[in-house]
């Protein structure tokens, strides 16, 4: 619990201090602008597939569980779908709340977007969905070959966000911890609210078998 009071205290620090950005505008320039073609192509695909792998990999995982009828595989896929939706909720509640425009939006000419996007900057959807998804596959599979290619995936997305012009440095960071804190809140919750996902999870095994 307190590590969870931790994370949201941290996330609202960085949205305390977002005026504060001359250093950040900086780091940030150096990150969009110094880069290779190869890099902005990776960071685009990363960007683009980022939805793609965070609803895939608990979907995939449920039609696994559901068709091997594996109880404990099941329970793990709406347990990965539960922090994405409760990560989600989080950060756009926050964004449209703080409202920070896009970092092209305010330097111009300074960050050069490679895409456009519609929604305010802070935090980063696409960071906490990713950091969502890979600290509750972290969980639910908790061995080294889960968890260092799931954590180095979802920093890959934090930076490909600043690599193309449409995050803060901040934004990225608070889209980690917000992602990683919604998955392990969801973890918690499902112990203190007596095991819903379990009882959904029974339930839907017997309705399908």
């Amino acid at each position: 619990m307190r590590a969870i009071i931790v994370s949201f205290i941290f996330i609202f620090v960085l949205a305390d201090q977002l005026e504060a950005q001359t250093i950040e505008t900086k780091w940030l320039h150096s990150i969009n602008t110094g880069s290779g073609a190869f890099l902005n192509n990776s960071s685009k695909f990363l960007s683009n597939s980022n939805t793609y792998i965070a609803v895939g990999v608990p979907l995939f995982i449920l039609t696994s569980g559901y068709l091997s009828k594996n109880e404990e595989e099941v329970k793990n896929g709406w347990y990965i779908a539960s922090s994405l939706v409760v990560s989600s909720a989080f950060t756009m509640a926050l964004k449209y709340s703080i409202n920070r425009p896009r970092p092209y939006k305010t330097y111009p000419g300074y960050i050069i977007p490679n895409g456009t996007e519609g929604s305010p900057s802070f935090p980063s959807g696409h960071t906490s969905m990713a950091f969502s998804v890979a600290t509750s596959l972290s969980i639910s599979y908790p061995k080294w070959y889960v968890i260092a290619p799931s954590m180095l995936w979802a920093t890959s997305v934090g930076y490909s966000r600043m690599n193309l012009g449409v995050h803060y440095p901040s934004d990225v960071a608070a889209g980690a911890v917000l992602g990683a804190g919604s998955a392990w809140l969801t973890y918690k919750a499902n112990q203190w609210l007596n095991k819903p996902i379990e009882r959904v999870t029974k339930r839907s095994m017997e309705w399908l078998h």
